[in-house]
């Protein structure tokens, strides 16, 4: 499997993108503020054909291009029900104060053809098997999505459920502390522990580095959590 990703816009939201291989079909993961031209310098360099983006969640910093992106190429986006409103209403997801993060009032619309994701749902694209866990907490409409060989190649990405040391934060409106825990033991923490996990923020990490020490786990494991980590939006 080929992967690349960059961190784009102020808050530095991980876009990604993944193919069996370099030259062949991809899939966008999360394209947001200032990742149209990054995205495009990927696409050239490696040989890639876009076929659909993947949205973890619709808070603005990972959404912000995907209209463009999609339309530039006429491919669907796939993102959960409970958060497809926050595409045409980003306020919506953060609040109106943080919209000087993305340069004052902004108006945005759907991209032409949009999907929905459901929770255990089975994706083939662009030669690669997805799997889609609802994780919500960090927004209503979190996901996850699981890819990689069963033996070896494990792969997770996790949106703003899961960081490198944190968690997603759950004091913007549709987050909520309790699910996300739940979201994490339930979906995420079962996981092997060599399931390399590619985070909406920060650094790559696996799932055994932080069912070890990630601070935010340990009221899964019998210890006491922090309540609002905050990265990212």
């Amino acid at each position: 499997m080929f992967v690349a990703g960059f961190p784009a816009g102020p808050l530095a939201a991980n876009c990604y993108l993944l193919a069996a291989d370099e030259g062949e079909a991809c899939v966008i993961v999360d394209p947001g503020q200032d990742a149209e031209e990054l995205i495009e310098q990927a696409l050239r360099q490696y040989r890639l054909t876009p076929v659909a983006v993947l949205l973890t969640h619709g808070h603005l910093d990972h959404v912000f291009s995907v209209t463009p992106v999609c339309d530039g190429h006429d491919v669907p986006a796939w993102i959960h029900p409970e958060d497809r409103a926050l595409l045409s209403d980003p306020a919506r997801g953060f609040g109106v104060d943080a919209a000087d993060f993305f340069g004052g009032k902004l108006a945005l619309r759907e991209p032409n053809e949009v999907r929905e994701l459901g929770d255990g749902q089975q994706l083939e694209i662009a030669g690669l098997s997805f799997t889609v866990d609802h994780t919500p907490g960090h927004t209503g409409g979190s996901v996850c999505f699981r890819t990689g060989a069963e033996e070896g190649g494990r792969l997770l990405l996790s949106g703003d459920t899961l960081f490198a040391g944190s968690i997603g934060r759950t004091d913007l409106p549709g987050g909520d502390s309790g699910k996300i825990m739940e979201s994490l033991r339930a979906k995420v923490l079962p996981l092997p522990d060599d399931t390399v996990v590619l985070p909406g923020h920060g650094s790559p990490t696996t799932i055994g580095r932080e069912r070890a020490g990630n601070p935010f786990l340990t009221g899964l494991t019998g210890g006491g959590a922090p309540a609002f980590p905050t990265r990212g939006l």
